[in-house]
């Protein structure tokens, strides 16, 4: 009988450049953020990008105190330019394209259920009771010993392909590549072990004149591909397609409306993990869509780091106003090291859910959010939810169990 662990499969997963559509909104979003948080480290920001041919609107709420005059056109200018659409298309071009800025306050409503929290206006005094979640939902983090990282490899190579087209442009060592552009995997796995890439995908966005088979398409393999997937995991021939709808000339914000938020699966573990369905781009910490889906990586990477289970994916839930969470969910898919019920008590034993502690955790409250914006959330260990400082001590925790 064929079982999991002996069964031959396949997953794919995709990433996208920082000069896809949805991208540059998310880019754009995250940068107002970070603007705000770069005055104000308790501001409020909930930001919504839409960008399409010769128009970006730039709209949400937000509340933050001290000097914070900032222009927000210039800003999303900036940022525009700073992903590469400068000087090659006029219908969508960080200085020529319009731009509309539809920002207002945030509901009063909302403000003091998340400034007072249910548990403060019961009575509570522990300071960390004060942040209410910024609204109800499910959030999920996960991990899985396929990769250094602890991430699934499909999408953590996908992510490193994209970061690499992004890098060889940028570097001039293909300069006749744009910024927009996409990347898909599929990897074949034995049981739980991922034995060799099976088919490699990118859509790259380029200039006239370029013969896709004949110059493209060898220079994606040498400079992208060989650079960024383990020659062990090429084993054979390994089908390679490269623009297959054709020519890629016009891509951008010009070529397909973009929006914030609409990229979420390439955001987090590329389908092969469950996600609560909110997005992260543009939403201050307090936003538990954000900051729960920060600490719940946080938590299981260290779960793995530690040997307490191979793969671990955490839920978290909250109500709105409410700073505990009423509900935390442990799934490690039957590679648990530790009784399954007894790791679940650990988990919301040791690690702190409530929103003002992930933030002064996980230090949240910085403005660190721009570099999020493409090439994934999770598994680029320059962010602090990818620490794996807990796991020595989750480990010692787990041997008193």
């Amino acid at each position: 009988m064929t079982t999991l662990s002996t069964r031959r499969w396949f997953f794919s997963s995709e990433s996208v450049t920082e000069g896809h559509p949805d991208k540059v909104a998310d880019s754009i979003s995250d940068a107002v953020l970070d603007a705000v948080l770069s005055v104000d480290s308790t501001g409020r920001v909930a930001c919504e990008t839409l960008v399409t041919t010769g128009k970006v609107i730039v709209a949400g709420e937000m509340a933050f105190t001290g000097d914070g005059d900032f222009d927000v056109e210039r800003l999303t200018r900036d940022t525009i330019a700073e992903i590469g659409y400068v000087g090659f298309d006029p219908l969508f071009d960080a200085e020529q394209v319009d731009v509309d800025v539809l920002i207002h306050q945030q509901s009063a409503d909302i403000a003091a259920g998340v400034s007072r929290s249910l548990e403060r206006r019961r009575g509570s005094s522990d300071p960390l009771d004060q942040l209410g979640a910024g609204d109800q939902g499910i959030m999920f983090g996960f991990a899985v010993d396929e990769t250094p990282e602890l991430m699934p490899l499909p999408i953590q190579l996908a992510h490193r392909l994209a970061e690499r087209l992004t890098q060889v442009r940028r570097d001039g060592i293909l300069d006749y590549l744009r910024p927009d552009g996409k990347t898909q995997v599929t990897v074949e796995y034995e049981g739980h072990t991922p034995v060799r890439v099976t088919s490699v995908l990118i859509s790259a966005h380029h200039g006239p004149g370029v013969d896709v088979d004949a110059e493209l398409r060898p220079a994606l393999w040498e400079h992208v591909v060989e650079a960024v997937v383990p020659p062990e995991m090429l084993d054979g021939d390994v089908p390679f397609l490269v623009n297959p709808s054709g020519r890629f000339e016009v891509g951008g914000p010009h070529a397909d409306t973009g929006l914030t938020g609409r990229k979420i699966i390439v955001d987090t573990y590329g389908g092969y993990a469950r996600h609560g369905g909110g997005a992260f781009s543009g939403k201050d910490p307090t936003k538990v869509d954000r900051s729960a889906a920060y600490a719940a990586r946080h938590a299981a990477k260290n779960v793995v780091a530690a040997g307490l289970a191979t793969k671990c994916e955490l839920q978290l839930a909250y109500a709105i106003g409410q700073a505990a969470p009423f509900s935390v969910h442990v799934e490690t898919f039957g590679t648990c090291q530790v009784d399954p019920g007894r790791l679940e008590k650990l988990i919301a034993d040791y690690f702190d859910f409530r929103p003002a502690a992930i933030i002064q955790r996980l230090g949240l409250d910085r403005p660190i959010y721009r570099r999020t914006a493409a090439y994934g959330h999770f598994g680029r260990p320059e962010f602090p939810w990818e620490s794996t400082a807990e796991a020595a001590g989750l480990a010692a925790a787990a041997e008193q169990l």
